[in-house]
């Protein structure tokens, strides 16, 4: 088993098993359409098997910070039809809900959540850092709006283009948040159940458009943006997970030797992405070969790489041929818009 043979993903074959990974950029337009400029970024990087496009909104008040994608209005779906009809690899849209992660300054909306517990640190926002507001706790009613919201935005999605959707339960995103005890204090089932909420979100968005088309990405322990985890949950929330036969797990950030990796792996009988944890700042000399090959012979079917593939568009030949990398801008990665670090890296000559 190798990097480089060809992988069946639900309908779709794969022409290899390394994946993009969704990485928010913000180069969306003020109102949460993709642009040409995005277009042009994922066709340079179509040599991947797989690309899981930025999290997209799906809906206003979901959205984090300014200059992101959404997937909740015709406009949306629109702009993001001529980034899948420029792109020769299959794509997924990876859908988000920020949660408390978001500002009226940005959305016009207070944040929902599922308690009403603050982000610890300010937040990015048209104005500048600006300090994280206080969320509504989500209402049931609130909850089943944001399920069907998912539903929706699923179904614009597969309309745009996409050959499926990961919904997002990572980072410290809205279906983490209920996830997490320090972010999820409830006393409904939501909170006597932590899984539930994802579960639901899982099973809305597969009757939406297929178990086959829709992945699931989790993070546990990662303690971004103020989530402090409950990994003994995870097992649980895999194996209910895997009852509904979607097409993928991915685990982000994810250590081979973990005992929890293991555990997970176990417990799904499907496609597992996983997505390395490489060294903060620069990325290692062979683009993360060395890294995906350890999570493939831990039981990964595919890799996703994310900062090797910003940095270097023909990042899959460079590993096959042992090309130099190209390290990434970092100072571009987010927020400052334009082509500079984003669509102006080189190919390898």
């Amino acid at each position: 088993m190798t990097l480089f043979e060809p992988f069946p993903l639900g309908p779709t074959t794969l022409t290899n098993r390394l994946v993009m990974a969704p990485m928010t950029r913000n180069r969306a337009a003020a109102d949460g359409t993709a642009t040409p400029l995005m277009a042009q970024y994922y066709a340079q990087r179509a040599t991947a098997g797989l690309i899981i496009a930025e999290a997209a909104t799906p809906s206003l008040t979901g959205r984090t910070y300014p200059n992101t994608a959404g997937i909740h209005t015709d406009a949306q779906e629109a702009a993001w039809r001529t980034v899948t009809s420029a792109v020769a690899a299959p794509m997924f849209l990876q859908l988000q809900h920020g949660g408390r992660v978001g500002h009226p300054t940005t959305s016009g909306r207070t944040p929902l959540a599922p308690s009403p517990i603050p982000l610890p640190d300010p937040i990015h926002t048209p104005a500048g850092r600006e300090p994280a507001v206080t969320p509504r706790e989500m209402t049931t009613a609130d909850i089943r709006t944001t399920i069907d919201d998912f539903a929706a935005a699923a179904t614009r999605a597969r309309s745009a283009g996409f050959a499926g959707v990961e919904v997002h339960s990572a980072n410290g995103y809205l279906l983490h948040q209920f996830l997490a005890p320090n972010t999820n204090q409830r006393t409904d089932a939501y909170g006597s159940d932590r899984s539930r909420f994802v579960l639901e979100v899982l099973d809305a968005v597969s009757d939406a458009i297929g178990p086959d088309r829709v992945g699931l990405r989790i993070s546990p322990g990662n303690t971004v943006n103020g989530i402090l985890d409950d990994e003994t949950l995870y097992p649980h929330l895999v194996r209910e997970a895997a009852r509904r036969n979607p097409a993928y797990l991915h685990i982000a950030l994810a250590v081979p030797e973990s005992p929890l990796f293991a555990q997970l792996r176990a417990a799904w009988p499907g496609t597992l992405i996983a997505n390395p944890l490489l060294p903060q700042g620069r990325i290692p000399a062979d683009g993360g070969r060395h890294a995906a090959e350890r999570l493939l012979a831990a039981g990964a079917d595919l890799i996703a790489l994310g900062r090797p593939f910003l940095a270097n568009p023909d990042l899959v030949n460079r590993l096959q041929t042992a090309a130099p990398i190209t390290q990434p801008q970092d100072r571009y990665l987010m927020y400052v818009g334009g082509p500079r670090g984003y669509t102006d890296y080189p190919t390898h000559q």
